[in-house]
């Protein structure tokens, strides 16, 4: 008996902008809304936050 393949993917059903958050919380079992907060936290530290989202936009598949 093989575990399901867990794949990352942008979500479809719970994105805001592009689904980036909404994938990382379903990969992970996580809540979207933390995911995001943590996110939004994270911006108000020095660091290239922002382009690591727009990366990842382009590299995660959409489901």
């Amino acid at each position: 008996m093989t575990a399901p393949v867990r794949r990352l993917t942008r979500s479809t059903g719970d994105n805001w902008i592009a689904g980036v958050c909404g994938g990382l919380a379903e990969y992970f079992g996580w809540n979207a809304n933390v995911v995001r907060l943590l996110f939004v936290l994270s911006c108000l530290l020095p660091g290239p936050q922002f382009i690591l989202y727009l990366a990842l936009w382009l590299i995660i598949p959409k489901k």
